[in-house]
């Protein structure tokens, strides 16, 4: 089976048996050493890291080889932004030497080191989510021992009880009720489409009641510039998400988890979050156009329907009400 053109829960079976081409087998499998604690929606101790369930990461790499041969791998993408960034700097070293040589060396000290330790910021979530993983797998051995105890139904429901609860369970009590009302409000809550980013004192969410943009467009906030015209793919789930080269992401919003999806987007729309946004910062970073904040995007976008985004503008318009084309 080609991995560009299998199915992920296929593809997800192959490697649990063992049975992938050898290259790819020892490839996840050496990734997954190293990072597999690390999942979407990482800081919830109950979403499966991706040792556990790597169909995620085999959906991205099948995206990944969906991509024109002369496409620029992830590695490549980097290289491209390090290039820039470094031409920027050489620049801004420029205009500074016309003040002094001082000020320049000054302004190309700053700004190298800027980049050399800007990653750090990133480290105390990373050694967070180490963390949470240990905690996790823990509370998985709990949950199996209760489990087999006959006091919850399967392991996982165990991330449905507090510490407390977890402590009553292992001396006797039985949870399946409080599991089941959990599990409800859980489903509630997950059907919720976004979270407004404001609301007034009586409730009102300001964006809900704004006047729509002129010819039915979708209006949000400016978030990368430039512009794209593709098909639109409406994305609620990353994990085993299939995108084509090019088509324009549409999603709730977005999480490290979601970065992989970035490399072969086309374009990023999303319901969620404003310029300074983990999507938003995330499409800068690979130039690709974005518009966030679109009220209700997914469900008034299409997959399949071609759409323009506007990321200098902040607006994205239906092409075609045609999904199927």
């Amino acid at each position: 089976m080609a991995i560009r053109d299998g199915d992920v829960g296929d593809l997800t079976a192959l490697y649990r048996a063992g049975t992938l081409p050898q290259v790819a087998q020892r490839g996840i499998e050496t990734f997954l050493r190293r990072y597999g604690h690390r999942a979407v929606a990482e800081i919830d101790i109950g979403m499966p890291r991706w040792r556990d369930d790597p169909s995620h990461l085999i959906g991205v790499l099948a995206n990944y080889l969906r991509l024109p041969q002369d496409a620029p791998d992830p590695l490549g993408e980097f290289r491209r932004g390090a290039a820039q960034a470094n031409a920027m700097i050489a620049t801004l070293q420029d205009r500074a030497r016309r003040r002094s040589r001082a000020r320049a060396a000054a302004v190309g000290f700053s700004l190298r080191r800027t980049r050399q330790l800007a990653g750090l910021r990133e480290m105390p979530k990373y050694l967070l989510v180490l963390a949470l993983a240990a905690v996790r797998a823990e509370l998985v051995l709990i949950g199996q021992q209760l489990t087999a105890d006959g006091r919850l139904s399967e392991a996982g429901d165990v991330f449905f009880l507090d510490l407390r609860d977890v402590r009553a369970a292992l001396e006797g009590a039985d949870q399946e009720a409080l599991v089941r009302r959990r599990r409800q409000t859980y489903a509630q809550e997950m059907r919720r489409r976004r979270v407004p980013r404001l609301l007034l004192s009586d409730g009102t969410e300001p964006e809900a009641v704004s006047e729509p943009a002129a010819d039915g467009a979708l209006r949000g906030t400016p978030a990368s510039a430039g512009t794209v015209t593709a098909a639109a793919r409406v994305v609620l789930d990353p994990t085993g998400a299939h995108l084509e080269p090019g088509e324009v992401l549409v999603v709730p919003s977005t999480d490290p988890g979601w970065t992989p999806l970035f490399l072969t987007a086309g374009g990023l729309v999303m319901e969620m979050g404003g310029a300074n946004s983990h999507g938003a910062v995330v499409a800068r970073e690979y130039g690709i156009p974005a518009v966030v904040g679109v009220p209700d995007a997914t469900s008034r976008i299409v997959t399949g329907q071609r759409v323009h985004v506007d990321g200098t503008s902040g607006v994205v318009i239906a092409v075609d009400d045609d999904p199927d084309v």
